[in-house]
């Protein structure tokens, strides 16, 4: 069971990977909570709220999953521009890729990103798999505030060590 309603940003170009992600979270009743994106400028207008998405709701998703290999800004751009935003530098991203690449591995890592996640082959492991994802990142999980971590009348980024 939910505690709340799940906002979750998926960007990704391939028909067939959608269908099975919104499948997979569907089952944890979040199916109407995930927003696609069919490439990287698109997922970062929404997450901007503009063009299309200028009017949409104030507020980010708990979580966005993002794929490494998408047209006009690649999964990189757009993790690398979320991450360097001081406002929006602690939303969590997963990277949901096929790519095993060690390369892609370690540049996903050295720009911030929250969890790299290897897309599995087969139908029941890929559903699995994205369940497993969307119940830690979009249920179990706790996202920072909008506006980044302040301890006790701090500025964002600064953190209140006493608060474990």
């Amino acid at each position: 069971m939910m505690k709340d309603a799940v906002k979750i940003l998926l960007v990704e170009d391939n028909p067939n990977d959608v269908e099975l992600t919104l499948r997979a979270l569907g089952a944890l009743g979040s199916g109407g909570d995930v927003v696609v994106a069919r490439d990287g400028e698109e997922g970062l207008d929404y997450i901007y709220r503009r063009g299309t998405f200028e009017s949409r709701e104030e507020g980010n998703p708990k979580v966005v999953l993002l794929d490494l290999k998408l047209p006009k800004l690649n999964g990189l751009e757009v993790l690398q521009r979320i991450k360097t935003d001081p406002v929006l530098k602690t939303m969590p991203i997963v990277m949901l890729t096929s790519s095993r690449e060690e390369r892609d591995v370690l540049k996903s890592y050295g720009l911030g990103v929250n969890a790299y996640v290897v897309k599995p082959m087969g139908f029941e492991s890929y559903i699995e798999t994205v369940r497993e994802v969307g119940i830690f990142w979009g249920v179990v999980n706790e996202p920072p505030p909008e506006d980044g971590w302040r301890g006790h009348g701090g500025e964002v980024g600064e953190r209140d060590e006493g608060t474990d």
